[in-house]
Parts: C-alpha cells; sequence; structure tokens
C-alpha cells in the first residue's frame, strides 16, 4: 500500500503534522521543511548542491497553502512568496524518518 496522507494539520505555528494512511504521525518543522526545498530554484539541478541561503528565509516563514499534487506530493505555497517546491510523500516520510532514528534523536 502506498503512504498517503490522511490528514495535515498545525501544531502551533512552527509545526506541521501529517498523519499518513498507515498510522504513522508526524512531526516537521515548517522552517526546516522550507529549506528542504526540493525546486530547481533551491537546489542546482545538476550539481545537487544548495542553492538557498538560508538567511534569505525568514525564522517565521510559514506555509500559506498546501495542495495534493496527484497522488504523489503536496505543493507547499510558503510567507515569503516560494511556491514552486513539490514534496514527495516518499520525501515527506523520509524526512519523518530520519529524525526519529536513534542516530539524530540525540
Amino acid at each position: 500500500m502506498a503512504r498517503v496522507p490522511k490528514s495535515l494539520g498545525q501544531d502551533g505555528p512552527d509545526t506541521l503534522v501529517i498523519t499518513w494512511n498507515d498510522g504513522e504521525v508526524c512531526r516537521y518543522n515548517v522552517r526546516v521543511l522550507r529549506l528542504s526545498c526540493p525546486c530547481a530554484e533551491c537546489v542546482d539541478e545538476w550539481t545537487g548542491e544548495d542553492r538557498l541561503d538560508p538567511n534569505s528565509v525568514p525564522q517565521t516563514v510559514r506555509p500559506v497553502r498546501i495542495d495534493q499534487v496527484g497522488r504523489y506530493a503536496l505543493n507547499i505555497v510558503w510567507s515569503d512568496g516560494h511556491s514552486t517546491g513539490i514534496y514527495t510523500f516518499d520525501s515527506l516520510a523520509d524526512m519523518c524518518q530520519r529524525r526519529q532514528s536513534p542516530e539524530t534523536s540525540s
């Protein structure tokens, strides 16, 4: 069964909460999500190097709209005007798993 969001919500201004169809609940810091944008404006398409200067993203950045893209991703429109990033369900699930792994929880 493919993982898809069952519900989306906010837990305060800094946290996006996704409940997946398998029951897992993942919490994402919204600024970390913005800084992880995979679009060509934020990541060089050929080298994979980050093009986004973290200092250019306000500490107070927030999602203003979240749309589902087909059956595979979310597009987030950000309060800083950025709107071209497509976050695949797989990449969002990976971000959740990496954050919760024992190696990254110390």
